[in-house]
């Protein structure tokens, strides 16, 4: 069996690019490294830390209206790694800057956990596991 690689990139899809791209601007600080459009799709790509990529998809002929659902097959959320509670809380402290709803930090025995969700009701996370 081959050695098993690091996920490279995340792609979620969105129903409007220019309502989630600013957000995720605002979270990320940065704006898209890259757009993409070789599909029947547009895709704004964020590079992040540790040389991954976060893209966001606008498909043509996306129904709108339509939003994440947790408990439906697929996608449950993304985590985001931190270091420790502290980074989780520095979060934390970023989200209510830039205004955006969440959980507040909820500890458990195997670490720290904040969660929110984009303008698509994508589920979203920061988390830091415990020792």
């Amino acid at each position: 069996m081959p050695e098993l690689p690091s996920i490279s990139h995340v792609a979620l899809s969105v129903t409007d690019l220019a309502t989630s791209q600013p957000w995720y601007e605002r979270l990320f600080g940065v704006e898209p490294a890259m757009t993409l459009s070789d599909g029947p799709f547009e895709r704004k790509v964020f590079a992040l830390a540790g040389g991954q990529l976060f893209g966001l998809t606008a498909h043509d002929g996306a129904r709108s209206g339509d939003t994440f659902d947790v408990v439906a097959p697929g996608l449950d959320h993304v985590g985001f790694a931190c270091a420790d509670r502290a980074a989780v809380s520095a979060w934390q402290t970023h989200l209510d800057q830039i205004g955006v709803v969440h959980s507040g930090v909820v500890e458990a025995d195997y670490g720290w956990a904040l969660s929110f969700v984009d303008p698509d009701g994508n589920a979203l996370e920061f988390f830091a596991l415990a020792g």
